[in-house]
């Protein structure tokens, strides 16, 4: 018996490990997309999960919500930080600091 909850409990790790490698896939191309349209530099390229928590979607589902911080340029000599809120797949909310618009 023990046999099949450690295949189930292998199972939901493989699952999870996967979904979070497609929500983070997701909030890079957010950033990166913000980034570009707004003339800045997206830093290193990457973003870091600093929360993952259960909550409800739009439709009352439950879905992992995941927050990640990354960091931009807006002229090359500084690094300011931003989030992104993730909902499941989607992006539920991406913020910036402020910076100069040239």
């Amino acid at each position: 018996m023990w046999e099949a909850w450690a295949l189930a409990a292998m199972a939901l790790l493989a699952w999870l490990w996967f979904d979070s490698m497609r929500a983070r896939e997701g909030a890079v191309a957010a950033g990166s997309r913000a980034c570009e349209r707004n003339g800045l530099q997206f830093l290193d390229q990457t973003v870091e999960c600093v929360s993952l928590r259960p909550a409800r979607d739009e439709n009352g589902r439950v879905a992992l919500r995941r927050v990640y911080r990354f960091e931009f340029s807006d002229n090359g000599d500084n690094r300011r930080g931003g989030s992104i809120v993730m909902m499941g797949g989607k992006v539920e909310s991406l913020t910036m600091e402020p910076f100069l618009l040239q």
